[in-house]
């Protein structure tokens, strides 16, 4: 059966927000035998009330037919932002009606949050001593309110295992990005990005806030440099090679590139590198070895290395994950 998503729709919900996982979850299909593509998950709206019109912050209202009976049986549990949490909001409390609703979670079950869903899962416990975000305007007022919480402001998402929470509003897409190349492969994800025409990673440890996230006119970019180095990862880049891509010295091009891109040029390399020994460890039969040389880490052990580091698993674990559940 397909893995349930059941998203929570609270009153004054973002539409955005709200129809994140349908996008994303409700799009990702696998690969048959056969070569016809099959849903990897089902995404199920739901109320805390029974099914009817829920507020939203636009000038309409969204009809959910599904009432909080339907989160007892959610294998993955969303909990998009709203502009009307109330007491959650302001005290930190949840409502009889939102506790009684949240009762139902089956224990085991994965909670995820989208920007201020943050302060529904902080409310009901979820979040006590672990690590979480929310959207960055929100973030000093959400650690006085949860100070058992240990807040990031800075991140796109943060990833606690069965636990995670975005930031704002496109950091949601990112997130739920993460959570289908997590559960399966890389190959998956990207066909889902570029189906929604969005990046197809970010690293959760992106900034969140980036001060000129697009260059002023008289400024140049460093875009041609990151599509260059895209095109010959598996050799040496220097820092300085990157630079003279755009004609900067070294100063400046890693100055501009912190600003357009939120993180530090090897920084960034690394991520594309990871993200490239992925898809070959998913897609190709290739022997670690040359997956390492192809992707720009030049050793076994040096890929071993950053996949243990990213991902927390070793080149050999991670193909023989993602190549069983395609078989499967």
């Amino acid at each position: 059966m397909p893995h349930r998503v059941v998203v929570l729709a609270l009153d004054g919900a973002l539409p955005f927000e709200l129809g994140i996982p349908q996008r994303i979850f409700g799009r990702s299909l696998g690969t048959e035998s056969g070569g016809r593509g099959r849903k990897l998950y089902e995404v199920v709206t739901c109320s805390i009330r029974p099914p009817g019109p829920v507020r939203t912050d636009a000038d309409f209202a969204v009809l959910v037919e599904h009432g909080p009976e339907a989160l007892a049986t959610a294998d993955t549990v969303v909990v998009p932002a709203s502009y009307e949490l109330g007491p959650v909001f302001e005290e930190g409390r949840l409502t009889e009606e939102l506790a009684a609703a949240l009762a139902l979670v089956r224990p085991g079950t994965r909670m995820v949050s989208i920007c201020t869903g943050s302060y529904v899962l902080a409310a009901a416990g979820y979040l006590d001593g672990r690590p979480a975000t929310t959207h960055w305007s929100s973030a000093d007022h959400f650690q006085r309110i949860f100070p058992q919480v240990r807040v990031d402001p800075d991140v796109l998402f943060i990833d606690d295992g069965d636990v995670l929470t975005s930031a704002g509003v496109a950091a949601g897409i990112d997130l739920c990005l993460h959570l289908v190349r997590r559960d399966h492969g890389a190959a998956v994800a990207n066909e889902i990005a570029r189906r929604t025409v969005v990046p197809p990673h970010r690293d959760g440890g992106q900034a969140q806030y980036i001060h000129r996230p697009l260059p002023e006119p008289q400024f140049a970019t460093t875009t041609a440099a990151r599509a260059w180095a895209l095109t010959r990862l598996d050799r040496p880049i220097l820092l300085r090679d990157m630079a003279e891509q755009e004609a900067m010295s070294v100063r400046t091009f890693t100055r501009r590139f912190r600003e357009e891109v939120g993180i530090s040029p090897g920084q960034w390399l690394t991520q594309q590198r990871v993200e490239r020994a992925r898809q070959l460890l998913e897609s190709t039969d290739l022997s670690i070895d040359q997956v390492a040389r192809d992707a720009g880490f030049g050793t076994a052990t040096s890929l071993r290395q950053h996949l243990q580091a990213a991902l927390g698993v070793p080149p050999t674990v991670y193909r023989r994950t993602f190549r069983s559940s395609a078989d499967a």
